[in-house]
């Protein structure tokens, strides 16, 4: 049997074993996700840990997305990024990468929207990292807005061309941009968004990193002004297939994975 999983804390409401376990039922792979929740000094013992009991590869996520980068080779996005989220552990190294800024691009392109032009990013925390160097690498004009201003200006001075702002800027910044990436847990479990809706507009696609609810309020204030709307669960879904086929060196069965994950996100919103 093949192994892998997901290292963080908490993983209990991980999407990522139903996300992946479709996968494996779909493709006919004798395969199992399993979930690991160590203490915050105990993570390399882990890392080692699964390596040495034949786990494939790793998912990483909260609180130790940075911590993991001292325990592996990363690629050069990863180390540009400085947060890794999936480990492999296929060569005679362990290898580092960051699948959250796949997700993005694989996210719009899904969509038709190719990353060029202009690109607002709302965030500068891990995701807003992501997404920004993500979209910077296809050739996108990278504007960070963020609700401190100096952290927006820090995450723009690491980026070819890139300027930094406040949120109040954010009406001038979206006023001819091609993309908008919220990438705040703003609307997380929340009617809120952090754009005002008279910003937006018919010629920008909107992805929004949350997907609880699948259709946030920001989303709902961008299909009204004929934006494109892009809600979380694909950025989410590209992410676990960019580690999928990383790890297996197999096609992903992309539909079958994206209806599992949905059903899930639907399940777990109607509990709440």
């Amino acid at each position: 049997m093949q192994v892998f999983g997901l290292v963080g804390s908490p993983v209990s409401h991980s999407l990522s074993p139903p996300l992946h376990g479709a996968a494996y039922e779909e493709l006919g792979m004798d395969a199992k996700y399993v979930t690991f929740e160590p203490d915050g000094e105990d993570l390399a013992p882990a890392i080692e840990g699964a390596r040495a009991l034949g786990i494939r590869g790793l998912n990483v996520t909260i609180p130790f997305k940075r911590d993991a980068l001292e325990f592996c080779e990363p690629d050069d996005l990863t180390e540009r990024i400085g947060a890794v989220n999936t480990l492999d552990f296929g060569g005679n190294e362990i290898t580092g990468h960051n699948t959250d800024a796949v997700g993005v691009t694989r996210a719009l392109a899904h969509h038709r929207v190719s990353p060029s032009g202009r690109a607002v990013v709302v965030g500068a925390g891990g995701a807003g990292r992501a997404a920004a160097f993500a979209l910077a690498d296809e050739g996108t004009t990278v504007e960070i807005a963020n609700r401190t201003t100096e952290r927006a200006t820090d995450l723009a001075g690491e980026i070819d061309g890139a300027t930094g702002h406040g949120l109040d800027e954010l009406e001038n910044l979206l006023a001819d941009a091609d993309v908008l990436v919220n990438a705040t847990s703003v609307g997380m479990d929340s009617d809120e968004t952090p754009v005002p809706p008279e910003a937006l507009h018919s010629d920008l696609a909107v992805l929004d990193a949350v997907y609880s609810p699948i259709e946030t309020r920001l989303l709902r204030e961008a299909a009204s002004a004929g934006a494109t709307a892009i809600d979380g669960g694909w950025m989410l879904l590209y992410q676990g297939v960019a580690a999928f086929e990383r790890w297996t060196g197999r096609a992903a069965p992309v539909d079958v994975m994206n209806e599992a994950l949905r059903a899930r996100i639907l399940s777990d919103n109607g509990s709440n």
